[in-house]
């Protein structure tokens, strides 16, 4: 049985993530990217669909405590045993052509007799290696090997075969320590001698720490800020500029229900609000990196825009099953891909326009080559801007004019005026400018209820969305509008529980899924800000401490919270909810 989903932690190298439990466990790795299949899914399982654990051999009376050292990725938990107490540092080194993660363990206090357990199992679960035991530079090593992957665990001491995995205990005296390894290679490649991996870590620890030095200052809430903007920037591919959803596929929206999706892609919508977050905390660079990866993706007919592509800006992403593993909490089915890729969702280009013109006033040149795929996308969105879609929630239902879709249309348009007007680009101004006033008048005709004052989740219904909070946001409406006003305390009166958002009342059956869900971390997030423009700032900051509160004990968050029984829900850590995290601080400044 997995762990609470608060009780993991985010161990990365920018090319892939692991989440690692507060008992030692490694229960989720996808190697070597984040979108590769796992080859620990106990998460998703049991520990026979693959885990590697290093603890204090006899659980009885142990406590945990976990810390990321400093503002790095690498993390630190110690065990305080009846006999000693065990420091476990768990770190992925900076991606350098290698995919290795490296735990080390010591002894600071007493004596500790430590279990060490390795359990390899290929995709998702599924398939067990072939485990050797080899010689690599002088240096015994395990290798497990299936199909295109192979794996290699290097350590002073080796765990032995037993029964379908590999087993060992050992005890430390206070000063003693040991590091091991596990390195992935393609099968078909020749192991890599182990290197010493103080070096690597050392730099690893520098580089993170420096980065985090470019943040903000004087943010309210600023140690938990930095964290969120540490994780987003592990969920960023270093190699292609690819930022997921979040590193998890499954985790459910409802407890043993079918809501569970695999979020280990690339949303235009959630990358390009990641990247919105990064240059408002004062990070740049990112927006070169992003802006060249959105280039690749969407490149070719803009007809084919698509709201997710894979890390490397793939097209494919087909949505299965998989049988073999219960899911967590016993939530079914599991999923790999997503099939929303197919879906219409015309909110994104809204979003992708804001980052790019945040990208422009934070000093990143245009190329013709970017202005030129932004023109095509907005010439293509003025063809068919009145069409139904399936809205930001990814509604597998009938298409609809969501009205927050349509506020985005608006402000595609809006951003695209913009950049004509603001910083001389061509473009066909006027037509845009006509389209972006006439979406204005219809959404202020048909997606706002003026018998109670409030706008509504699509045009043909009285039903509320979370969403529309972003209306005063994306400067749609003044944040101290009297719609805007009415649509917030609807919004209160309506979607609130236990003082945190959903999305929408699921009663409705607006998204043809079975079950509800609990509250949604990022709406909450969004009311703060629109408390701070409507002028609530004292409601903004009581939202903003409960909100951070809900944080684990190292700073990360789920997509979103069951309130009830006091738990994360959902994939995480989520970019989602970190990203609003970031601007609702910046909103608070």
């Amino acid at each position: 049985m997995a762990l609470p989903i608060e009780d993991y932690a985010l161990v990365g190298d920018r090319g892939t993530a692991a989440l690692v439990g507060r008992d030692g466990s490694v229960d989720w790795l996808c190697l070597p990217r984040f979108d590769s299949p796992a080859c620990f899914a106990a998460l998703l399982g049991d520990h026979d669909n693959g885990r590697w654990v290093i603890a204090p051999a006899d659980a009885e009376g142990v406590e945990s405590t976990r810390r990321y050292v400093g503002n790095s990725a690498i993390l630190e938990t110690t065990f305080t045993t009846p006999t000693g107490v065990l420091v476990l540092r768990d770190v992925m080194p900076t991606h350098d052509g290698r995919a290795d993660f490296v735990r080390s363990v010591r002894c600071s206090e007493g004596s500790v007799r430590v279990a060490h357990e390795w359990v390899v199992r290929f995709d998702y679960g599924l398939v067990r290696p072939w485990v050797t035991r080899q010689k690599v530079g002088g240096h015994e090593v395990i290798v497990a090997t299936a199909g295109p992957d192979k794996l290699m665990l290097h350590g002073p001491r080796l765990p032995r075969a037993v029964d379908g995995h590999h087993a060992d205990e050992f005890d430390l005296a206070a000063g003693e320590s040991m590091t091991f390894s596990t390195t992935w290679v393609r099968s078909w490649h020749e192991l890599p001698e182990p290197v010493p991996f103080d070096t690597r870590i050392e730099a690893t620890r520098v580089e993170h720490e420096r980065w985090a030095l470019t943040c903000t200052a004087d943010i309210p809430h600023g140690d938990l800020v930095r964290r969120s903007l540490l994780t987003l920037r592990l969920m960023t591919h270093d190699e292609t500029g690819g930022i997921v959803a979040a590193p998890t596929t499954s985790l459910p929206e409802d407890f043993g229900g079918e809501r569970n999706w695999d979020y280990r892609f690339c949303w235009l919508r959630d990358a390009a609000l990641t990247l919105e977050s990064l240059i408002g905390a004062g990070y740049t660079d990112e927006a070169q990196s992003w802006r060249d990866w959105l280039l690749r993706a969407v490149a070719g007919d803009p007809q084919d825009l698509q709201i997710m592509y894979g890390i490397d800006g793939g097209r494919q992403l087909p949505e299965r099953e998989l049988d073999h593993l219960a899911g967590y909490a016993g939530s079914r089915p599991v999923r790999i891909g997503n099939g929303a890729v197919d879906q219409r969702q015309t909110d994104v280009l809204g979003e992708v326009m804001i980052a790019l013109e945040d990208a422009r006033n934070g000093g990143l040149e245009e190329t013709p080559q970017s202005w030129a795929l932004q023109r095509a996308l907005v010439d293509e969105l003025a063809t068919h801007w009145d069409e139904p879609d399936h809205g930001i929630w990814e509604i597998r239902g009938p298409l609809r004019h969501f009205t927050h879709s349509r506020v985005m249309v608006w402000v595609a348009f809006d951003r695209a005026v913009k950049a004509v007007e603001e910083h001389g680009f061509d473009g066909p101004v006027d037509h845009w400018r006509t389209l972006r006033d006439r979406v204005h008048a219809e959404v202020l005709e048909r997606g706002y209820d003026a018998e109670r004052g409030t706008f509504t989740q699509h045009y043909d219904t009285r039903e509320l969305d979370a969403s529309l909070l972003n209306i005063p946001l994306v400067g749609f409406l003044p944040g101290d509008d009297a719609r805007v006003l009415g649509t917030v305390a609807a919004i209160e009166e309506d979607l609130m529980h236990d003082g945190l958002l959903h999305r929408y009342r699921t009663q409705t059956g607006v998204d043809g899924l079975e079950g509800g869900e609990h509250a949604f971390l990022a709406c909450s997030f969004w009311l703060v800000s629109a408390y701070v423009a409507s002028g609530r700032r004292d409601d903004a900051r009581a939202l903003m401490d409960r909100l951070c509160a809900l944080a684990n004990d190292v700073g990360l968050l789920s997509e979103e919270y069951d309130t009830v029984a006091g738990r994360m829900a959902g994939n995480f850590p989520q970019a989602f909810s970190h990203l609003t995290l970031v601007q609702a601080a910046l909103a608070l400044r």
